[in-house]
């Protein structure tokens, strides 16, 4: 895993109430006690911003600001992981899985694994 992520995973978890994170003098800390709907909200807002930075750049080709926003976006994607005790790590860990897998055979597989779980469930 990238050593910058691994460092901002660190300081991300750091920064949750239960490590001492202070939301008085940390934005991360005060999402983390603001909760999920927060921070899904805010990568939300972030993942609109960079379709909408992408959106420029195609029209003046200036895709610094697409760059900008991708990288909030993953910041606050990182928080999200963290807040459901998740690390980048995995996230690497399931690319590398589905890597070499179509995209439609990696689709159908879990539509089938779901039918399954449902019909494991049923009384």
């Amino acid at each position: 895993m990238s050593e910058t992520l691994k460092r901002l995973a660190e300081v991300i978890e750091s920064r949750k109430l239960a490590n001492g994170g202070d939301p008085a003098t940390s934005y991360v800390a005060r999402l983390f006690q603001k909760g999920d709907d927060a921070i899904l909200k805010k990568i939300g807002e972030e993942a609109t911003e960079t379709v909408m930075a992408a959106k420029d750049a195609r029209v003046d080709g200036d895709a610094s600001k697409v760059l900008y926003e991708c990288a909030d976006l993953w910041f606050h994607s990182l928080i999200m992981l963290a807040q459901f005790d998740l690390t980048p790590q995995q996230v690497l860990d399931e690319l590398a899985r589905r890597e070499g897998i179509s995209g439609i055979e990696e689709k159908a597989g879990r539509k089938l694994a779901q039918r399954e779980q449902d019909e494991l469930q049923k009384p």
